[in-house]
């Protein structure tokens, strides 16, 4: 059996930068901020992959609109993806609410005629892992996320699903339906940089989408964002040098300094 996967990609900030509170104290400012791919997202490609190597089918890259877009899609390609489609849609922001990520990926699905979605199960802009959920509603699809596994069987897919506590479950999943990956079944693969190299050459196909046609809810969040601000120093940490037993010594003195210790 042949699987047509698609798995969505998105930009999140790189938290190896240093980040800048905006003006009005709401959010980080995203003006000058670096970009990378959401590492979840980097796992649900590699497992879409794994699943095209091991079944055949095709996988698409999907990602809206954004800087560096090109770029992160053309990565995909590198690793073996077959095709990367990029989503217009105004001045969306790839960091908007899943309600209306859901609405224009779904409408993608659709002209894509995909069996699979494949997507991370969350970013820093989705805590809360909304998006797969989401999508699955919007499409009408079965969903599941915490996904650290995927395998062919049965004409299905059996997905082992990670839970509290340290538990998990393996749940057999009837085709088409999303996946919201926290692992894939193997690391992401390395890509040379001549396969990056030629892959730059490939330009991704372009969907341009209205989100106010597709019915997606634009109005403002019940929750928001009323302040932010960077964590304060509080102190700095005491690095002691030496042999152990002076090392030791001088923690037993702080602690009996500090009322910590009695003896």
């Amino acid at each position: 059996m042949g699987i047509q996967s698609v798995v969505v990609l998105r930009s999140v900030p790189d938290v190896a930068d240093e980040l800048e509170v905006n003006e009005s104290g709401t959010d980080i400012d995203r003006e000058w901020v670096g970009l990378k791919l959401n590492e979840f997202d980097d796992h649900a490609l590699e497992d879409a992959i794994l699943l095209k190597e091991s079944v055949g089918g095709s996988v698409t890259a999907l990602a809206i609109d954004a800087e560096g877009v090109d770029r992160m899609l053309q990565s995909a390609i590198a690793r073996g993806a077959d095709r990367i489609v990029k989503i217009t849609a105004g001045d969306l922001e790839p960091f908007s609410p899943a309600t209306i990520i859901a609405a224009l990926v779904a409408e993608a699905v659709k002209r894509l005629g995909a069996d699979l979605v494949l997507t991370g199960v969350q970013t820093p802009e989705d805590l809360a892992g909304q998006l797969a959920p989401t999508l699955g509603a919007v499409l009408g699809w079965p969903h599941l996320s915490a996904i650290a596994g995927v395998q062919v069987r049965d004409g299905g897919l059996v997905v082992r699903q990670e839970h509290n506590g340290g538990y998990a479950t393996s749940v057999l999943v009837s085709l088409p339906a999303v996946l919201g990956i926290q692992t894939a079944s193997k690391p992401p693969r390395y890509v040379s940089g001549s396969k990056l190299r030629q892959a730059t050459g490939v330009k991704p196909d372009m969907l341009a989408l209205d989100v106010l046609a597709l019915g997606a809810t634009v109005s403002s969040p019940i929750a928001s964002m009323q302040a932010l601000t960077k964590p304060e120093t509080a102190g700095g940490a005491i690095m002691w040098d030496g042999e152990a037993e002076d090392v030791a010594d001088r923690f037993v003195s702080l602690l009996r300094e500090r009322g910590l210790l009695k003896v």
